[in-house]
């Protein structure tokens, strides 16, 4: 199984494939196309991340020692976004995920690109998923 140092080199290396960012931006949002659709009941308010411009619901599955993310949004664009952190962060330990240093969303230029409500909710994703692994690392 790949590290998430390997996860996010990977990720890097599939957006420097783009030179103008609107190709990346598509490529966010085939991404965000790709994930599978939470199911209603699954789409309630303590799985809704607050500071995001649309909205995105983050569900956490504590299984094995390991925490396995799955997440949707009524945007297609923060679908992929959310499609990219659940794709490094899932099925990890929660000590991998609290002590995970974060570089692929600065190196592939996401928060730079995105309007400043998307950034703020990109942070709030990552932080949300770091919460669920501090509560998992207590179990």
């Amino acid at each position: 199984m790949q590290t998430i140092t390997e996860i996010q080199n990977e990720i890097i290396e599939e957006f420097s494939m783009f030179e103008e960012w609107m190709d990346k931006y598509e490529y966010v949002i085939d991404l965000g196309k790709g994930i599978e659709t939470l199911s209603e009941d699954l789409k309630k308010d303590e799985f809704l991340i607050k500071g995001c411009q649309s909205r995105v619901w983050l569900v956490p599955k504590y299984e094995d020692e390991k925490i396995i993310f799955s997440a949707d949004s009524d945007a297609i664009i923060t679908k992929g976004i959310a499609s990219l952190v659940i794709r490094v962060f899932s099925n990890r330990t929660p000590d991998e995920i609290i002590n995970a240093d974060i570089f692929f969303v600065d190196k592939i230029g996401l928060a730079q690109n995105l309007s400043p409500t998307r950034a703020n909710g990109l942070a709030s994703m990552i932080d949300k998923i770091k919460h669920y692994a501090t509560l998992g690392a207590k179990n």
